[in-house]
């Protein structure tokens, strides 16, 4: 599901549960509590929501460090990490909203309660724990959505399908997509090594620089130009989604484009090298 439907899923699932509590709780209300039993359900509502919250927090810490670790040993896998980690990072927002608004909430019955008109009491009772209901919901969600097998291959998946876009679907032969991606990459290492480009992630000092941080550099250097800069970063997105699940094959277009990006890749590195 994307970031969009989520945010409206719950908008619409708050707003629904609360009108309908509201509904049953003036005309066919369930339960009859007292004071007390009110105070009570309110502050250990929040106080548990707190806690799940807290809980959720640091798994999600943990996870997130397991895929930058996974980043750093296969550079592979960079396109669908950073990928995930920023569908994490707005469903950690969305669990952060609906947690301390259903927190907030409870507090404000708290405070509400000894009030003497039962009509708006009634109705924040119920907004509360409807907002309680769904901020448990969003954060199963986002649970199952960190934890869940898979997640790697069903990104690149998604990475696929954005990059060979082909309007008319002609299957191309994989075997000289991959040839001329592992051509383009040999060049680009030579370059790399013959110009001392190492890369320092990790704190590993000499290990050869990735295909996407050489291109990166190519292009601040204006050795290759923004499009052919933007074909070649795609190329090296759409070979890592292959690699890591992906459906394997590739359009007729992508791999005349790769063909077509090695030669002006080729062609780029020679006129930079000539005196």
């Amino acid at each position: 599901m994307s970031i969009k439907f989520v945010v409206w899923s719950t908008l619409f699932g708050f707003t629904f549960i609360s009108l309908l509590s509201s509904f049953i709780g003036f005309h066919y209300p369930i339960f009859h509590m007292n004071e007390n039993q009110i105070l009570y359900l309110y502050s250990t509502s929040a106080q548990v929501l707190a806690g799940t919250y807290g809980l959720t927090l640091t798994g999600f810490i943990f996870f997130r460090n397991e895929l930058s670790r996974e980043q750093i040993e296969d550079e592979s896998l960079a396109d669908a990490v950073e990928r995930l980690k920023k569908r994490y990072f707005y469903l950690l927002g969305i669990v952060t909203t609906s947690t301390f608004s259903a927190v907030l909430l409870s507090n404000v019955v708290i405070a509400a309660e000894g009030g003497s008109n039962r009509i708006p009491i009634t109705i924040l009772l119920n907004i509360a724990q409807s907002a309680y209901v769904i901020s448990l919901i969003v954060i199963i969600y986002f649970i199952h959505e960190v934890v869940a097998p898979g997640k790697i291959e069903r990104i690149s998946q998604q990475i696929q399908r954005e990059l060979d876009t082909s309007e008319v679907i002609k299957t191309g032969s994989l075997e000289n997509f991959l040839s001329n991606f592992n051509k383009m990459e040999e060049l680009l290492s030579e370059y790399s090594e013959r110009y001392k480009l190492v890369s320092q992630s990790g704190q590993i000092l000499g290990r050869r620089m990735p295909t996407s941080r050489v291109l990166d550099f190519l292009f601040r250097s204006e050795v290759i130009n923004s499009q052919l800069y933007k074909q070649s970063k795609n190329l090296v997105s759409l070979r890592n989604s292959l690699v890591h699940g992906a459906e394997p094959r590739v359009s007729l277009q992508m791999v005349t484009t790769s063909k077509d990006v090695l030669n002006k890749i080729e062609s780029a590195l020679k006129k930079q090298e000539s005196p």
